[in-house]
């Protein structure tokens, strides 16, 4: 490559990279974790298409409706620095587990929230313990996977994440139009308290290791230390602040522009998440024919023509098609983020993954009350030509620093 540095020193896998279970029970424990994810990121998403209902419900404006995003996604990011060392301590199925049982609590008590300062705190508790989930989740893959196959795996699990979009965004609208909002949260409780509790079962063969909790502290300090860690984590905010800021505005900006009925703007945006999982279907092919700066390149072209158009084409026809090209862009870009991140630091993949997933989602935190701001005070389609172009931008200076791998040969390990 010229005009750049090396993106990866550490090719050849460490022990921790090759599997170490029985294939059979990869899978069922695969299956279990993309539970767990499922839920997850639809609890992190069901209060989109919420906003103009909970503002209604609470006599508030959409903006301040939107502190419901902001501070789940404020305790995901902040709470991602506990469960990391805690994951690389004690087992990381271990800690997805009862993260997912913790997360029961917090919806059931979003159910009966009597005020938005009481659906506020629900949040904040369901961010913190959603932290452990998907990032120990991407951790158990690259504890497990080798690196050559790791992106096609990582994609699987991103799919549990992206149908959980999908539920979070369309059906929430769905229940809130035909039965009540609480509903939703009831429901995503159900589902945490199944997949916690069966994950919970299986983790009891999970290796934990001798590693003190504050070694694991100390490891995100030398995370840090490191200059490719350190460029991977600031295009990760940037991605996290552009990216998820405008998808929790695609539902109002449905209902404000173009008079659709709640559950009609739930699922034109759930097609964002239908665009995520296309992706996932295709993405070894796509990595194999044009690498990772060709997905990275991709994806940020995608992202650019999907939010601009979604936001200027006044044909409602067309927001479908637009929030799905932007969907299959963004994971195009950030599974091949994540999966680089999966290599920042082998040794301590716990902690590296949650100290990803922390400056995604404080990302998120800033271009969500960023975008409220914009929504209330100018106009919300400057929001998607801002996240369109400026996501294009990060994906071409991206797609300079990434380095196809090269498997390395059985004899130099």
């Amino acid at each position: 490559m010229t005009g750049s540095t090396v993106y990866r020193t550490d090719s050849i896998e460490t022990p921790a990279d090759r599997p170490s279970a029985a294939p059979e029970s990869q899978a069922a424990i695969a299956w279990l974790l993309g539970a767990c994810c499922f839920a997850s990121i639809a609890s992190m998403r069901v209060c989109d298409t919420l906003l103009p209902t909970l503002a209604a419900e609470f006599s508030v404006t959409v903006g301040q409706a939107a502190r419901v995003i902001f501070v789940f996604a404020v305790a995901y990011g902040v709470f991602q620095l506990c469960f990391g060392p805690l994951g690389d301590r004690y087992g990381k199925l271990r800690v997805v587990a009862l993260c997912a049982l913790a997360c029961v609590i917090g919806n059931g008590i979003a159910f009966f929230a009597p005020s938005l300062d009481w659906l506020v705190a629900a949040r904040i508790l369901s961010g913190a313990f959603a932290a452990g989930i998907f990032p120990m989740a991407m951790a158990w893959v690259g504890d497990n996977v080798p690196y050559g196959e790791r992106q096609v795996a990582l994609a699987r699990l991103v799919s549990a994440g992206v149908t959980g979009m999908l539920a979070g965004q369309w059906l929430s609208g769905l229940i809130a139009e035909w039965i009540g909002w609480r509903l939703a949260f009831a429901l995503i409780a159900v589902l945490f308290l199944v997949a916690g509790g069966l994950l919970l079962r299986a983790a009891r063969g999970d290796a934990t290791s001798a590693q003190d909790v504050r070694k694991g502290l100390y490891a995100l300090a030398g995370i840090l230390a490191l200059p490719r860690a350190r460029w991977i984590l600031a295009v990760t905010t940037i991605e996290g602040a552009l990216a998820f800021g405008a998808i929790a505005f695609m539902p109002s900006l449905l209902q404000r522009h173009h008079e659709v009925s709640l559950s009609m703007a739930g699922g034109i945006a759930a097609f964002y998440g239908v665009g995520g999982f296309l992706y996932t279907r295709v993405a070894g092919r796509l990595l194999r024919r044009i690498g990772e700066s060709g997905l990275a390149r991709l994806g940020g072209a995608l992202l650019c023509v999907g939010l601009v158009s979604f936001a200027y084409v006044p044909a409602l026809a067309w927001t479908p098609v637009a929030c799905m090209l932007s969907g299959f862009g963004f994971y195009c870009l950030h599974n091949t983020l994540q999966t680089n991140a999966t290599q920042m630091a082998p040794a301590a993949r716990g902690a590296a993954m949650s100290l990803f997933a922390c400056v995604l989602f404080l990302g998120q935190s800033v271009g969500v009350m960023a975008d409220a701001w914009i929504a209330d005070h100018l106009t919300d389609t400057l929001i998607f030509a801002a996240a369109g172009t400026g996501l294009l931008a990060l994906a071409l200076i991206a797609a300079r620093r990434f380095q196809v791998y090269t498997p390395v040969k059985e004899a130099a390990r």
